[in-house]
């Protein structure tokens, strides 16, 4: 299963596209009475980035349609919770606006007139 979800990042990154990281439910399903601490979602952040890039990666959330978050992210509020983590582990300003909003961003400018 990972395989293909890998091969999904990669062909996304290779075809100049935006591979979206998400609080996804099915990654959170073992978490049903755990609640993940936030270095597992930095440490999913990172994994992406090293099949596409960060060129490639960003955040989206659904927290009003999951159950569960990981610990110290209760809501939007907390993301800045993810910065200082990613800041910690070397990531320098630049990767960090990609990975917050930047990619978001130029993926939609992008597309505007389509």
């Amino acid at each position: 299963e990972h395989k293909a979800e890998n091969d999904s990042l990669i062909k996304a990154g290779l075809g100049d596209f935006y591979a979206l990281d998400y609080l996804y439910q099915k990654y959170a399903a073992e978490a049903k009475t755990f609640r993940p601490p936030l270095s597992k979602l930095i440490d999913h952040i990172e994994y992406i980035i090293k099949l596409v890039g960060t060129d490639y990666v960003g955040l989206g959330s659904d927290f009003d349609g999951i159950n569960v978050t990981p610990l110290q992210l209760e809501d939007v509020t907390d993301y800045p919770l993810i910065t200082k983590e990613l800041r910690k582990r070397g990531y320098n300003k630049d990767d960090i606006t990609k990975i917050l909003g930047g990619n978001i961003l130029r993926v939609l400018k992008a597309n505007e007139n389509h």
